[in-house]
């Protein structure tokens, strides 16, 4: 078994869980401001299905018909105290990028990179610099800068007169939910844990509210802001109920969101995305702190996520004036038992 790294808060900061969020803030635009310009083919997404963050990018990409301009590659649900891994592909090395590590790109660009190696990240194929692992702007990205490769039919996620309202619906989704289920779950101290637990379930309890009358966050169709909260909930019952102790309800007994989950599951380009094998082998193996044993849970049945949900009855568009995504890649397919069902 790899050896792995620490994830629980030091007791001596109070035990409070606090991200760095120094992220690597090049972007990829349309007029290459950066450095770096639009253009099909040149870059690569690395992404692993078992990370929420990475998630993002796997559906936004998806929904967006994005697969031919930018390639995807797949690392493993665990890893190392270094880095992510290409244990997936034959002989353990990326396909494309000829690496076995992450880790390698990181270096390439930045040879004192002191950063954690995370993904999503974009990696520039010619040089095997990474470009960008700033997962928030990334997917805003991929609506705005990248739109001249829209597939046809695809689904404003971030449309303009609504920005403002997505952005803060967005950052309390992030700090109270995204991140507040790690703020439970790396909580090194009783008191530091239910300030994060108490945060965490107003911020559902808010959501709750929020979405008892409409069928999505901001506006009558999907948006960025679904993306964001979607990939939290789709874990929550297989690994943050338990392994994070977020355990004052199951998703599946909060009938207002599980009843959202589950409607955007059942939506083409998301529930698709969904690993449920890969996100538990990497919750409970690599937080070998929180789980000194790393022996990976059996359960939840997850055959109640194709269950009806009746959001319809809220209206709503999904894709707006646009069309759902076709089926997934030849190559980028969930494996079969590693869904729901």
């Amino acid at each position: 078994m790899m050896a792995q790294g620490t994830y629980v808060a030091d007791k001596t900061s109070g035990g409070e869980f606090n991200r760095d969020t120094a992220y690597i803030t090049t972007r990829i635009t349309a007029d290459g401001r950066d450095g770096y310009p639009v253009e099909p083919g040149r870059y690569r997404l690395i992404v692993a299905r078992a990370c929420p963050w990475a998630n993002r990018t796997i559906i936004v990409r998806r929904l967006l018909g994005l697969e031919d301009v930018l390639p995807i590659g797949f690392c493993g649900p665990t890893h190392d105290e270094r880095s992510w891994t290409f244990d997936l592909d034959p002989d353990g090395v990326d396909p494309v990028l000829k690496i076995p590590r992450l880790r390698d790109a990181y270096l390439k660009r930045f040879p004192d990179y002191s950063k954690g190696i995370t993904v999503p990240a974009i990696v520039e194929v010619a040089t095997g610099e990474v470009v960008t692992n700033d997962f928030a702007q990334m997917t805003l990205d991929f609506s705005t800068e990248w739109k001249a490769y829209h597939r046809e039919g695809a689904p404003d996620l971030y449309p303009e007169p609504l920005r403002d309202e997505i952005d803060e619906v967005a950052r309390r989704i992030y700090t109270e939910v995204n991140n507040g289920v790690y703020r439970c779950g790396f909580a090194g101290s009783q008191e530091a844990y239910e300030r994060a637990y108490d945060r965490l379930f107003t911020a559902l309890d808010w959501l709750t509210e929020c979405l008892a009358t409409q069928r999505y966050l901001v506006g009558d169709t999907i948006t960025e802001a679904d993306v964001r909260l979607f990939t939290t909930l789709a874990r929550f019952d297989p690994v943050y109920h338990g392994h994070f102790k977020c355990n004052r309800s199951k998703l599946s007994e909060m009938d207002v969101l599980w009843a959202y989950a589950r409607d955007l599951f059942q939506t083409p380009g998301f529930g698709d995305t969904i690993d449920f094998v890969q996100i538990k082998a990497h919750y409970y193996v690599v937080h070998s702190d929180i789980n000194p044993t790393q022996v990976v849970p059996k359960g939840p049945d997850l055959s109640n996520w194709l269950t009806p949900h009746g959001r319809e009855a809220l209206g709503g568009r999904p894709f707006g004036d646009g069309t759902p995504p076709g089926p997934t890649r030849d190559g980028e397919r969930v494996p079969a038992g590693h869904g729901a069902g």
